[in-house]
């Protein structure tokens, strides 16, 4: 694996620090030296260069991710496919993964499950609209911002939905990570948007439950629970889950994907109506018997408790009218066994015998690949020299060494151990293999020749060679001034990577070193340097939250450089202006009730990091919006009508607000309609509290349909209420509202 920190790529990205190590890949944080930021380059690890299967997933990414622009997905900015190197680009985003939040807390509360697992089916929604489907969510996929925002990244094994279905599942191979993916993608099957929607279902089950739905002591275990198990139940681990929310759960995880919900868009519809009102129920069972993978609708599963007739109530309650209810479906009558039915023991025989050949090839697989042999503990490698103390050591001859030497290291001498995988103490199988990095010589090139070159031409090529630079000057020489006349090794001999070279440069007068000049204003600055015998222009401005005419930089020497005294000296000065800055928008939300999409606009330009879909429930709404230079016009639009407008001057730090104003929402839909108003959504509760809650808002006319039910617990508990909560925007008070309650019977 070799290392690229400290180098910088295309003469672009500095590569500062390893901030994350895949399968096939390493990301580094690097600043781009272009746009002045700082982002995250992931490289193809050395020894996949050569791996077509990689370099097609590695692309595949780089395509999957480059379509998508939404404020939780990761953003890419360059991608690069040489034969000696492969990187992406992408948004640096700080924070920590959703897997290591789950390790932090062991448990989220509900509220923060669903808060997350929204903005996750919103970065899938938009990118199942594009065609990708990521095909590898798991917590590890996804990062969590300080201020709650979640990024989804990592489309390494992403593929157009509209693509070759059989080629883009690595013909018919598992792939993703076991704990998280789809029965289909275990099985190796053609996958869609249902194997993300699976996926995102375990996420959500680990969040609620702070563990995984399937354990195992290996990979094909844990796959083999995938395709024949059912897991626990939420509220079996924590009884406080609300039942809701344990049936978006349930449904999202089952094994058809026909039985899962359609797409990412319908789960977040169920989500949204969770957050409306944390009481209801969906009305999904999918817990039919032990059978692994049956599964039945609500309508289908469940024997309809005794209905009675309508018994006459206290005189308040008006007369009850029953709502409509489908019918039970019988189940098929179950054929009589005859003589006949012995011709199918040939069958049953066969698939006995299928069923102990795959039994036999799956123990052959694990005796093979070691997963029934006892673990051992990996060795402590680093520091150590590979020939002399490992290769032929008799302690490390049971193990399954590889060694991957094209790595210099400027910390370790050649062939020594500076890293290995997996790491010390790690408990690994006998068979499976540990890779040493070990350090090779360090890398000899020639010195440029550089002779009779000015020496800042000559300063450029000997960096470009990758050596460092002093500078000496001599006097009475016979060269044109400021002209190199030897180096320090000789031009074409051969030096190590990083060596200093010193450059002897011709003076026909008295050199100086370049004063400290960085912090001070521009006429500071300029005494200084013609206090030594130097002059001073101004080469460059740029923003900066520095006062203006301060010097930035030096734009041509380094300071304390020795250079001939006339010499002029280039600086880079602020003008006044912050690099950028940053307002704080507020301001409240029309209360409607209704989801809206709200939309930010700068400048006439539409930010779309800030567009989300919101409840309007007259509660505070707050973003941040960062820009340059001057002032724009900050405009917020609900659907298409303008709702909130202001004015904000970026040429203060932190930039300032003002000229707000906020407009009436009329939702679109003209005035609401006179004599209606909000159905709220009375199901789990008492009869009673219902009908006091429907009559606080406006509803009289209500109906009582009563159910028996053998669990006191439910007794005068109001499950269904027709019309439904999202039945209608706005509904007229005369509405007759039927409310089915259960009612208690020994």
């Amino acid at each position: 694996m070799d290392n690229y920190c400290g180098k910088r790529l295309d003469g672009r990205y500095e590569i500062r620090e390893i901030i994350g190590v895949g399968g096939m890949a390493v990301v580094y944080k690097a600043y781009d030296n272009i746009d002045d930021r700082i982002v995250a380059v992931k490289i193809l690890k050395d020894e996949y260069l050569t791996n077509e299967d990689f370099r097609r997933r590695f692309k595949n990414e780089s395509k999957a991710i480059a379509v998508l622009s939404h404020p939780n997905i990761v953003k890419v900015y360059d991608v690069s496919f040489g034969d000696r190197l492969q990187y992406i680009v992408m948004e640096y985003v700080e924070g920590i993964t959703l897997k290591e939040y789950i390790g932090q807390q062991g448990q989220l509360n509900w509220k923060e499950a669903v808060y997350f697992l929204a903005q996750i089916l919103r970065a899938l929604q938009h990118a199942h609209d594009k065609g990708i489907i990521h095909r590898d969510i798991k917590p590890q996929n996804i990062l969590l911002l300080e201020n709650g925002t979640i990024k989804v990244t990592d489309f390494g094994i992403a593929r157009m939905a509209r693509s070759d279905t059989q080629t883009s599942t690595m013909a018919g191979s598992a792939v993703g990570s076991v704990h998280y993916i789809s029965p289909e993608q275990a099985k190796g099957d053609p996958t869609d948007n249902k194997a993300d929607i699976y996926s995102v279902g375990v996420v959500l089950y680990e969040m609620l439950t702070g563990k995984l739905p399937f354990e195992g002591e290996n990979a094909v275990s844990v796959a083999l629970m995938q395709l024949q198990k059912t897991p626990r139940r939420p509220r079996d681990i924590d009884p406080n889950i609300p039942i809701g929310l344990e049936q978006i759960t349930m449904r999202a995880m089952q094994k058809r994907p026909r039985d899962r919900y359609q797409s990412a868009s319908e789960m977040l519809m169920d989500i949204d109506a969770f957050r409306r009102d944390p009481r209801i129920q969906f009305g999904y069972d999918f817990f039919v018997d032990q059978q692994p993978t049956r599964y039945a609708s609500n309508a289908q599963s469940q024997q309809r408790p005794q209905q009675r007739q309508p018994q006459q109530k206290q005189q308040q309650r008006p007369q009850q009218r029953p709502p409509q209810q489908r019918q039970p479906q019988r189940p098929e009558p179950e054929p009589e066994e005859d003589e006949g039915s012995s011709s199918a023991l040939p069958i049953i025989g066969g698939i006995i015998g299928g069923m102990l050949i795959l039994a036999a090839i799956i123990i052959g697989f694990c005796l093979a690949t070691g997963v029934f042999a006892e673990k051992i503990e990996v060795p402590n490698f680093v520091g150590m020299n590979y020939n002399e103390q490992i290769r032929n050591n008799s302690d490390y001859a049971q193990l399954h060494i590889k060694i991957n030497d094209s790595t210099e290291s400027d910390t370790y001498e050649p062939g020594v151990v500076f890293d290995q995988s997996p790491s010390a103490n790690v408990k690994i199988r006998p068979k499976e293999e540990i890779t040493l990095y070990v350090a090779k010589a360090r890398q000899d090139v020639e010195v440029p020749d550089v002779y009779t070159y000015s020496f800042t031409d000559a300063i450029t090529m000997i960096e470009g060679a990758g050596f460092k630079y002093t500078l000496e000057y001599e006097k009475d020489s016979g060269a044109p001034e400021k002209t190199v006349i030897r180096t320090k090794p000789e031009r074409y001999t051969w030096a190590t990577k990083g060596t200093t070279v010193v450059l002897y440069v011709a003076a026909e007068s008295d050199t100086v070193a370049v004063p400290k000049i960085v912090g001070y204003d521009l006429q500071t600055a300029r005494e200084l340097v013609q206090s030594v015998g130097l002059d001073l222009e101004v080469s460059a401005e740029e923003n900066s939250s520095e006062n203006q005419n301060v010097v930035l930089r030096i734009s041509n020497y380094r300071e304390d450089t020795q250079v001939p005294k006339g010499t002029v000296i280039g600086v880079v000065i602020s003008n006044g202006k912050p690099t950028e800055s940053t307002a704080k928008i507020s301001f409240t939300l029309p209360d409607t009730g209704e989801d809206a999409t709200v939309k930010v606009y700068l400048g006439n330009e539409l930010l779309p990091d800030l567009t989300k879909t919101l409840l309007l429930d007259g509660s505070s709404h707050s973003f941040e919006v960062t820009s340059s230079n001057d002032s724009k016009k900050l405009v917020v639009k609900i659907g298409d009508e303008t709702y909130y407008e202001c004015t904000v001057d970026f040429t203060q730090s932190p930039a300032r607000v003002s000229n707000e104003n906020t407009h009436t929402y009329t939702g679109g839909g003209g005035e609401i309609p006179v004599g209606s108003g909000i159905m709220p959504s009375v199901e789990g509760y008492s009869y009673d509290e219902a009908v006091e809650t429907l009559n606080s808002v406006g509803f009289y006319n209500i109906q009582r349909y009563d159910v028996s039910t053998a669990d006191e617990a439910k007794n005068e508990q109001v499950f269904q209420q027709t019309p439904r909560f999202r039945a209608f925007r706005y509904t007229d008070y005369s509405t007759e509202i039927v409310l089915s309650v259960y009612t208690y019977e020994e």
